[in-house]
């Protein structure tokens, strides 16, 4: 459609000039004394075009000689220019492939071809796309993949020296991005050299935003265990959990394990009961941490009412049938348990005791059971339950246990026999 207008254009205007100059008598006269030369409007007109054509290609074609030298400089420039983009890839691909030898003279050289490419750009007045805002930013990542590779080959004062300057080349608002990167790499190589109080004071830097994204919070936990800064690592391990920097069973995994390490952290029952409230609820739900920590506060001497009321919440997690609980929680829970059973109520012995009820052949439960009720003196009871007990319990330290009470129940009866026999089976376990 488009090429048809143009053509029916075309023929109007050929139209136009055929009647303009078909019919047109005018003459122009020139006066040259002592000549006089007629011409026809036409030819006249068409002289003229042909001077202004003829003088517009002089001037081009003068314009195009005298700028040679310049552009002969800008070409010259533009290959500079090339060939310190080519030397950044080049070093980037080395350090990639881990040759940082390389990768480091190739920096170098990238940098040696901004500094003459500025200098020539600034003779010039010439701005092909080499903005001081690129050149700045070129100047930092060159510094930095310098100070990557110094990093690489242990060389930290030629790391330090190429990070301060990559630090100084983005410092300008428009390559705030840049800087941001240099820190996080900074923080990553404070890690690498096992210093952590560096690699915080890095992270402490980052603007709030910055703070907060996955990379910087992986890099934070590291930081923080390595400190042992346990609190700050759980709440920068939940963070990293909510925004799903890691599998499920990863990030429960995490969070257990910094749970249990500032669970062993306090020192006493009053930091152990705020360690334990400063946990989430769906932390305080696990029966590991549960059962930890109520074992903890016994070991330190807390009150085992609270053990208790602690343990309560997973009773039927751990300790009924078909739980799934593993051999391993299920003797921790029957340890913490047992340690407050001089002070066990008549609710928890009903308890024990329907569980017992329901899975009668539960060596863990007669045990349990049976230690409950030596603690309340039903001397005949507990025997019978430990007797039960000791021929298929599979952990060593109730066993050990069991044949101890057993001995002991059998001294009171005046059984010396027993007593020493069940002492005997105690000390070989």
């Amino acid at each position: 459609m488009r090429a048809a207008l143009w053509l029916v254009a075309l023929f109007a205007v050929a139209v136009a000039v055929a009647l303009f100059a078909g019919n047109n008598q005018a003459v122009v006269t020139i006066f040259w004394p002592p000549h006089r030369v007629d011409l026809s409007l036409n030819l006249a007109l068409l002289v003229l075009a042909g001077l202004f054509v003829l003088v517009h290609l002089a001037l081009r074609a003068l314009d195009a000689v005298f700028s040679l030298p310049l552009q002969a400089r800008r070409w010259r420039a533009q290959q500079k220019e090339r060939a310190m983009y080519a030397a950044l890839m080049d070093a980037l691909a080395h350090l990639m492939a881990g040759r940082f030898i390389r990768a480091s003279r190739a920096a170098e050289n990238a940098l040696l071809q901004e500094k003459n490419l500025s200098q020539l750009a600034s003779e010039l007045g010439y701005d092909s796309g080499h903005s001081a805002q690129r050149a700045v930013q070129l100047r930092a990542l060159a510094h930095l993949l310098v100070a990557e590779s110094a990093q690489a080959l242990q060389n930290r004062p030629l790391r330090e020296l190429h990070l301060q300057q990559a630090l100084e080349n983005s410092q300008h608002r428009t390559v705030l991005e840049t800087r941001e990167g240099v820190q996080l790499r900074a923080a990553r190589w404070a890690l690498e050299d096992r210093d952590p109080t560096a690699a915080l004071q890095w992270l402490a830097q980052l603007p709030v935003g910055v703070s907060r994204r996955t990379l910087a919070l992986r890099l934070r936990l590291r930081a923080a265990r390595l400190a042992r800064l346990t609190s700050q690592a759980l709440e920068t391990a939940r963070l990293l959990a909510k925004h799903r920097a890691f599998s499920e069973p990863a990030a429960q995994s995490i969070v257990r394990s910094l749970v249990l390490e500032l669970l062993n952290g306090a020192h006493d029952p009053e930091q152990l009961q705020q360690a334990w409230l400063s946990l989430d609820d769906a932390e305080r739900d696990m029966p590991e941490l549960v059962v930890h920590a109520a074992s903890r506060l016994m070991t330190l001497g807390g009150e085992p009412e609270l053990a208790r009321r602690w343990l309560l919440s997973v009773w039927e997690d751990v300790m009924l049938p078909r739980s799934e609980s593993s051999d391993s929680l299920r003797i921790k829970f029957i340890g913490a348990l047992e340690q407050g059973l001089d002070s066990i109520d008549a609710a928890w012995l009903s308890r024990i005791e329907a569980a017992l009820q329901a899975s009668p052949r539960d060596a863990n439960l007669q045990y349990l059971a049976g230690m409950a009720c030596l603690r309340r003196q039903l001397w005949g009871k507990a025997q019978q339950l430990l007797s039960h007990a000791v021929l298929a319990l599979q952990d060593v330290t109730l066993s050990r246990k069991a044949w101890r009470a057993l001995a002991e129940l059998a001294q009171q009866r005046g059984e010396d026999v027993v007593a020493q026999r069940a002492f005997r089976q105690a000390a070989d376990l």
